[in-house]
């Protein structure tokens, strides 16, 4: 028996509202996926709309296609599929070896810098209430590490940015990638301020609260980056 084949206005119609099914298109491949609880509003996650070819979409997902054979393949699209060419890059044969190089190193490495910035904050601010130098030596070894883990970060963000977005414009990744780049450079300007003068915790004057500025202005630099990383996955629902 032939497979059913649906052009993408008919496509359009199966978008789960009025008791319709819930359908999506994947390199010409139509899905029913009207069973999934992530599908059964008609729209994925908040972003990503039913009765639609998602080709494109999937590869930017933090998952592979391999999730769709969990349902029933109802037909094929008319026409020629959606093309996933504009993401190719010459990292393609290593993603091709090992998928798993192309959503998930940012995903991983990005807690990283986050815990460093704001646990050099927390036990700085631990060491001035309670005057104890073990405090301040945590607080200076997470600042460390924030500072080397940060770049390594941004690296995978815009290598994610590049290969999954097609380094198209997008103000959560523009935002991003500027308070990165401010992060950095206060995170190494308190290290290096730390480093060159040692007691300036000592007693809070000048130079001591030029370096609790710069140590405590991590907070909301992290707090905004992390917010604007969650809405490229976690879209807020308006």
């Amino acid at each position: 028996m032939p497979e059913r084949e649906l052009s993408l206005e008919e496509l359009a119609e199966k978008d789960g509202k009025e008791g319709r099914p819930v359908y999506i298109a994947h390199e010409g491949k139509i899905y029913d996926v009207s069973l999934s609880k992530l599908w059964k509003t008609g729209t994925h996650m908040r972003r990503h709309p039913s009765g639609k070819d998602l080709t494109v979409d999937l590869g930017a997902a933090p998952h592979g296609p391999e999730v769709l054979e969990r349902y029933p393949q109802v037909g094929v699209m008319k026409g020629k599929p959606a093309s996933t060419d504009e993401q190719t890059t010459f990292l393609e044969p290593l993603f091709r070896k090992a998928p798993f190089l192309r959503r998930h190193p940012h995903p991983m490495s990005v807690h990283f810098p986050i815990v460093f910035m704001l646990s050099a904050a927390f036990f700085t601010l631990l060491h001035i209430i309670t005057g104890r130098p073990s405090y301040d030596t945590t607080a200076l070894h997470c600042l460390a590490g924030g500072v080397i883990f940060t770049p390594i970060v941004m690296l995978t963000g815009f290598t994610t940015w590049l290969v999954n977005y097609s380094g198209r414009s997008m103000r959560p990744v523009t935002i991003k990638i500027a308070l990165s780049i401010l992060m950095l450079a206060v995170s190494l300007a308190a290290l290096i301020w730390r480093e060159t003068a040692p007691g300036v915790l000592t007693s809070l004057e000048g130079a001591g609260y030029i370096y609790l500025l710069l140590v405590f202005s991590l907070v909301p630099m992290v707090l905004v980056i992390g917010w604007n990383g969650a809405k490229l996955s976690f879209p807020i629902e308006k």
